[in-house]
């Protein structure tokens, strides 16, 4: 009997093994050894021919790529052991994507064949893609690696320091925080000014507005005569607050600064005492969470410690105090007499508030 593609296919091998298994099957013990024997002498006289038969077959179906190297399709068993090869090694191990696709057009291509569903059986040369030839990598040249040893430092003006913090460096110890999202009252009037001017005079050359954030530094000596001007303003003459540059300002003072103007100022009377002597906001500059931040810093710099502070019985800080937890303790009579005019329209009378930590 000579085996062709035609006239015995694997289910045909299979049925015919049944069949001389099945014509000699005994309950006698005896004759096992020579049915494995007689299994073996019929399979051993088969199965040169049906090697032959598949290489011929496999023969036939193998393409030639266009870099001339020749590619078959794989079989059934050969389709079976990647994908159990695949899916143990996924399970050891996160597959790369390009495993991952391979694995998944096995197992498209398994279905395909067990559904009896025809257009993976051959491979399509022209749908292949063949990896190019890999070349040798290449030395990088001397004057690039020269050029890159040369480099000790990125100028500041290039470097991505400058980008967060403007083109100049900031020159100011102490910071506490950076808001870039605020826009007070007065930012957006100088907006409108410089766009008035340029709508005037379209000619002329225009400066371009360079963005500014709110800084949130601790007291240093340059800001002193700004900070002095500014409770001047708010409460009365005469304050002087040089001394806190003695007493761990880092601590008991918040200084709002827009570019290099004070433009808010909280402060303590000491780490110790806690005690907060001024909160004040430059005019043109309320409405817009400058004293909220302040107040949360300088007390996010004093944890753990009960802090406290006198407001006069008509002051709207009243409500942010309330905010925070601050809580009266004590109200007491003419307690601004001494510092305020008698004719100011702020109340003599003041609450003692403590926030309890």
């Amino acid at each position: 009997m000579r085996v062709t593609r035609a006239s015995m296919s694997l289910d045909g091998l299979l049925d015919l093994f049944q069949t001389g298994i099945e014509s000699r099957t005994s309950d006698d013990p005896a004759n096992d050894l020579e049915e494995a024997s007689y299994f073996e002498r019929f399979v051993g006289s088969v199965l040169p021919e049906c090697l032959e038969v598949r290489c011929r077959v496999q023969d036939s179906d193998c393409r030639t790529d266009s870099f001339g190297t020749l590619l078959r399709p794989l079989s059934r068993y050969e389709v079976s052991a990647a994908i159990k090869y695949a899916s143990a090694f996924g399970a050891a191990a996160l597959p790369s994507p390009a495993q991952a696709a391979i694995l998944r057009k096995l197992q498209l291509h398994r279905e395909r064949r067990r559904t009896d569903i025809q257009g993976l059986d051959f491979v399509n040369h022209n749908s292949l893609t063949s990896v190019p030839p890999q070349l040798p990598p290449q030395p990088p040249q001397s004057g690039i690696l020269n050029s890159l040893t040369s480099i000790r430092t990125t100028p500041y003006e290039t470097s991505f320091l400058s980008r967060l913090c403007g083109s100049r460096p900031s020159t100011d110890s102490g910071l506490v925080a950076v808001d870039w999202e605020t826009r007070s009252p007065w930012m957006e009037l100088m907006t409108d000014v410089r766009e008035h001017y340029s709508y005037v005079h379209p000619t002329s050359s225009q400066s371009h507005e360079v963005p500014v954030p709110i800084r949130y530094v601790s007291l240093q000596p340059s800001h002193l005569q700004q900070v002095h001007e500014l409770l001047a303003r708010v409460f009365w003459d005469g304050i002087n607050v040089s001394d806190l540059l003695q007493s761990s300002p880092e601590r008991c003072s918040v200084i709002a600064m827009y570019g290099k103007t004070v433009i808010g100022a909280a402060l303590l009377s000491s780490p110790q005492e806690t005690y907060i002597t001024y909160l004040a906001v430059r005019a043109g500059w309320h409405n817009c969470q400058i004293a909220t931040t302040m107040l949360y810093h300088l007390i996010m710099l004093n944890p753990h410690r009960d802090i406290t502070l006198h407001v006069a019985a008509n002051n709207p800080a009243m409500l942010l105090y309330n905010r925070f937890g601050f809580k009266a303790e004590e109200f007491i009579t003419g307690f601004y007499e001494d510092y305020l005019d008698s004719q100011s329209r702020a109340s003599m009378n003041a609450f003692r508030l403590r926030l309890r930590r």
